[in-house]
């Protein structure tokens, strides 16, 4: 076979990659689809990643690396509650002296709380702040240190950091405050050749959204509001992830990459 036809090696072959947010939200929906920290890891794995899986819920991060090694990838699960600040960089570390070394990071953890400013209690933006913004800063700032030439961290943001995109004021500063942080983690691992970008998903069927949409029963309806005609899944949310860690992103740094069938194109 001729060397232009070989297969292609697997994006992430031979990385070591934390996702937090690995699990997936329960849910008693026997058809609840697979949210995007489950779908990242497990595919990362199928792309050749060594995955920690982390997660505030350990039988959810478990569930997540039993996919990963029923696929034959290899996975870890650690428990982190990273809205408490020393539990970041315990994350870090503890993933890093699990496998031996970082070379990517996946933070898809994520929260909502309060309905409008008036409906949101200060404990609800603490919260959600602590979790959506404050988390991403400790973890970059424990990563950067252990990553070498290469390696790449992905956030997981959302079409509300970039417009008006939910009931909560705290989810919506929190996503658009995460594009200004990620942009300054970009510039400053440049020099040490360490990308960072923002995967930001729209209506995405994922069982968190579900939830979140609870009251509104016509998911036509919620289609037709999107340019492509139907919400997105999480695997798509990890394809854009995966492609952000790969060196096929190798000039790709300080980036929000919308994955949102084109409402951000909407005004």
């Amino acid at each position: 076979m001729p060397a232009s036809a070989q297969p292609a090696p697997p994006l992430l072959a031979g990385r070591r990659l934390l996702v937090v947010g690995a699990g997936t939200r329960p849910s008693d929906d026997p058809d609840a689809p697979i949210g995007n920290g489950r779908a990242i890891a497990v595919a990362a794995a199928r792309q050749g990643a060594e995955v920690a899986c982390a997660d505030l819920d350990t039988g959810a991060a478990t569930a997540t690396a039993g996919l990963v090694t029923g696929e034959g990838g290899t996975a870890h699960v650690l428990t982190a509650d990273i809205a408490d600040p020393d539990a970041c960089a315990e994350m870090v570390a503890a993933a890093a002296l699990t496998m031996g070394g970082l070379d990517a990071v996946a933070v898809n953890a994520g929260i909502g709380a309060g309905y409008g400013l008036a409906g949101t209690a200060l404990t609800d933006w603490d919260h959600v702040l602590a979790v959506n913004l404050r988390a991403p800063f400790l973890i970059a700032r424990a990563a950067l240190p252990l990553l070498q030439p290469g390696a790449a961290l992905v956030f997981t943001g959302s079409l509300a950091g970039t417009k008006p995109g939910s009931s909560s004021p705290s989810y919506d500063a929190s996503k658009a405050g995460l594009t200004g942080l990620v942009r300054h983690i970009a510039a400053e691992a440049a020099p040490h050749g360490v990308r960072a970008n923002v995967v930001a998903p729209g209506l995405i069927d994922t069982a968190m959204g579900r939830a979140a949409s609870a009251g509104n029963t016509d998911r036509d309806r919620t289609a037709r509001l999107i340019p492509l005609g139907r919400q997105g899944t999480a695997w798509e949310v990890a394809d854009a992830a995966l492609f952000l860690l790969s060196d096929r992103a190798s000039y790709i740094t300080g980036q929000v990459l919308h994955v949102d069938g084109g409402l951000s194109t909407l005004r």
